[in-house]
């Protein structure tokens, strides 16, 4: 089986889309909208994450979508990359068996960035 989509509602569709873009590598679907109400990016296996703008994003709390690592360098340069881009990430921890670390992109949601170890 084959993940299709995830579909977030969002505050900030603009800045999540960027977000997504400029440190996990998503691209925007070509002839799909890309407006400040609704956007449409693929990941490196083409699943679609589609972001639309709600207007209060209320998620559970241990709601969020997870981006794997192949090693602990890369997510200490994606921590790396999202402090200087001006974002909080939480301290990257060991646990679990994994490293990881989170981050509340603009949207209303949360990041999970790991790779085991």
């Amino acid at each position: 089986m084959k993940l299709n989509h995830i579909n977030l509602g969002v505050t900030d569709v603009p800045g999540t889309i960027a977000l997504l873009e400029t440190y996990f590598g998503l691209r925007r679907v070509s002839g799909m909208p890309q407006t400040d109400a609704m956007s449409f990016a693929f990941d490196d296996n083409d699943a679609l994450i589609s972001v639309f703008r709600v207007k209060d994003a209320n998620y559970p709390k241990i709601f969020h979508i997870g981006f794997l690592q192949d090693s602990s360098a890369q997510v200490l340069e994606i921590h790396e990359k999202l402090w200087l881009g001006g974002f909080e990430p939480g301290e990257p921890v060991t646990e679990h068996g994994r490293f990881v670390f989170y981050v509340h992109p603009p949207g209303g949601f949360v990041i999970e960035v790991s790779a085991q170890v």
